[in-house]
C-alpha cells in the first residue's frame, strides 16, 4: 500500500474545528517543515503563521479557528504553479499531523489577510488556509458546501490522462496508475481539476484546462495553482516509488484545445 496515497485520500478540506490551539509540539513541526519546502521551478514561496484573533483573520466559511497560513510569492512566470507545488506539500504534512486545512482564495477579506502576511509589492498570496484540529460534527454550512460542488467526486482517469493525443484514454500500468490516481484525487478551486496529463515519448506533459474567473492579479492563475497541487501529488508519488524525475518547460507542440495551455513536462 501506499503511505502517500492513504493521506492523500484521508486529507479533507476542514471548515468546522474543535477550538482548540495547536499543541506546542505541532506548531514547532510545522515551522520546522516550512523552512525547508522547496518546489521544481526554484520559486521561494514564503509561509507566514498568523494568530487569528491578533490579526483579526476569519472566514464566513469557516469556524472555530485560532490560526492561519498565509503563503506569498513574487509575481513571475510559473509562481502560481510553484506555490500550488508548495503549498500542497504543507498541506499533506499537516494532514500527517492531524490537522485540518482548507485552501480559501476568495472568501476572506483579502485586504486584511495581505495586511497580515505583509505581502509586498510585487508579490502575490493566492492563498491562505487555517490550521487546527476537525471539530467532530461538521458544520450544516460545511456539509452543504461539500456537496454543493461534489466534495467527495472526481472526474474519471479516461478525461484526465492521455496517451500521446489529446482525448485519447491512457491505459497505464499498475504504478503510473497509481500515481495518476493520486493526481486525480488532488484538491482543486471548486473541484474543477484543471489538470490533464500527456505522455508522449517518455514524457508526461501537464496542461491547464482553463475555465473563466480564475486569474487576477491578487491570485495569480489559481487554475495554475491547482496545476501545481496535482504536479506536486506526481511527482511525490513518483519518489514513493523510487523512481527520479526531472522537469523542464519545452512545450512538445501537441495539438490541444483553445481553452487549454501547455504547463510544464516532466521525464520519469
Amino acid at each position: 500500500m501506499s503511505a502517500l496515497f492513504d493521506t492523500i485520500k484521508k486529507r479533507r478540506s476542514v471548515r468546522t474545528f474543535d477550538d482548540n490551539p495547536l499543541n506546542d509540539a505541532h506548531t514547532k513541526d510545522l515551522k520546522e517543515y516550512i523552512k525547508d519546502i522547496t518546489n521544481p521551478f526554484d520559486i521561494p514561496v514564503e509561509f507566514v503563521i498568523l494568530d487569528a484573533k491578533e490579526k483579526g483573520l476569519s472566514s464566513p466559511v469557516l469556524s472555530g479557528e485560532k490560526l492561519y497560513v498565509a503563503g506569498k510569492v513574487e509575481k513571475k512566470p510559473y509562481a502560481d504553479v510553484a506555490f500550488g507545488y508548495s503549498f500542497e506539500k504543507l498541506v499533506l504534512h499537516a494532514c500527517e499531523l492531524g490537522i485540518g486545512t482548507v485552501w480559501i482564495g476568495g472568501t476572506m477579506k483579502r485586504d486584511v489577510f495581505e495586511k497580515a502576511a505583509e505581502v509586498n509589492p510585487g508579490e502575490m498570496m493566492p492563498c491562505v488556509s487555517p490550521l487546527g484540529y476537525p471539530a467532530k460534527k461538521k458544520s450544516l454550512k460545511e456539509t452543504m458546501m461539500r456537496k454543493g460542488v461534489g466534495a467527495d467526486s472526481r472526474k474519471p482517469q479516461e478525461e484526465l490522462f492521455f496517451d500521446k493525443a489529446w482525448g485519447t484514454p491512457l491505459v497505464p500500468d499498475e504504478d503510473m496508475s497509481l500515481i495518476l490516481e493520486m493526481v486525480r484525487w488532488a484538491p482543486s478551486a471548486v473541484n474543477k481539476q484543471p489538470w490533464r496529463i500527456i505522455t508522449k515519448d517518455g514524457m508526461w506533459h501537464f496542461y491547464e484546462k482553463k475555465d473563466r474567473g480564475y486569474e487576477n492579479e491578487a491570485t495569480g492563475d489559481l487554475q495554475k495553482v491547482d496545476v501545481g497541487i496535482g504536479l506536486c501529488h506526481f511527482i511525490m508519488g513518483l519518489e514513493e516509488n523510487g523512481k527520479k524525475a526531472s522537469v523542464k518547460i519545452d512545450d512538445p507542440g501537441i495539438k490541444i484545445p483553445e481553452d487549454a495551455e501547455y504547463i510544464v513536462s516532466v521525464m520519469v
